[in-house]
């Protein structure tokens, strides 16, 4: 196995307990999660994908839907320690993980085709992730909403090649006169990350044995750690094609989302 996208996919949530199975326009969340997984691993040889899992609700639910689950320990801290025990449980370890969220069910499959091909293009890549350069007006939008919710949404600056010099709940870069920087593109110079992550299956392992990092625990961003750790963050550049109104929806964190994310489906006909 070349590549496996692991979906961590947990029962209990204090905010909305069952979230995995909650039911988006008639259709499990997960099962919409898992058909943008399986979407993305048939443009690549060798690429599979799993959920897993430490409930047996969900477990029966995949084995009623075919879709292929491993059971790991309740124990699992984060969703990354879930992915990585996960992939342990293959005899046929992958080179690369990527870890798709189960209560993210309108993340676009070309994003994760977008992580995965960087991969197979670079094999010394260390982890990958997605980021999209905002257009003036979202850069707004965004400023607009972090008045109300600071820690919402993160930025990143990154090299000419692609590797992060650092993330921040800070939108960065500062922007110097920035009127005549605006008449010059109909795009900003930030971009915005997604919270979606691939990784060589070696540096997944020594990620999940690293203690919180300095920045971590000020910003709240675990790929600060593998920074300080010297660790690569590739940053992919992605884009929301021709459905921008995506961007607002980082996933579903409480059952009032669901709503919103059935509205953005329907305005675009996935339903």
């Amino acid at each position: 196995m070349k590549t496996l996208i692991g979906i961590p996919a947990r029962y209990g949530s204090t905010r909305f307990p069952g979230k995995p199975l909650a039911k988006i326009a008639g259709k499990e969340m997960l099962l919409r999660v898992w058909e943008n997984a399986l979407q993305a691993a048939s443009k690549f040889e060798g690429c599979e994908a799993v959920v897993a899992t430490d409930d047996d609700r969900i477990m029966d639910f995949c084995k009623a839907n075919n879709i292929r689950a491993v059971m790991t320990s309740p124990d699992c801290p984060t969703g990354t320690d879930r992915i990585v025990e996960a992939a342990d449980s293959f005899a046929d370890k992958p080179e690369f993980v990527v870890n798709l969220q189960g209560d993210n069910p309108i993340c676009p499959s070309w994003f994760v085709e977008a992580v995965i091909g960087e991969y197979y293009k670079d094999n010394d890549v260390e982890t990958v992730t997605p980021v999209v350069n905002l257009k003036w007006a979202e850069l707004d939008n965004l400023r607009e909403h972090k008045k109300a919710t600071p820690f919402s949404g993160t930025t990143a600056v990154f090299d000419n090649k692609g590797d992060a010099f650092y993330f921040s709940k800070n939108i960065i870069p500062a922007i110097r006169k920035e009127d005549k920087v605006r008449e010059k593109s109909e795009f900003s110079p930030v971009y915005r990350q997604v919270g979606l992550y691939g990784y060589r299956y070696d540096v997944l392992k020594k990620i999940a044995k690293l203690p919180e990092g300095v920045y971590e625990k000020l910003e709240g961003l675990e790929q600060l750690r593998w920074i300080e750790n010297h660790i690569k963050v590739r940053c992919v550049k992605v884009d929301y094609r021709n459905f921008d109104k995506m961007a607002a929806l980082s996933g579903v964190d409480s059952p009032e989302d669901v709503a919103r994310v059935e509205a953005v489906l329907k305005e675009y006909s996935l339903l």
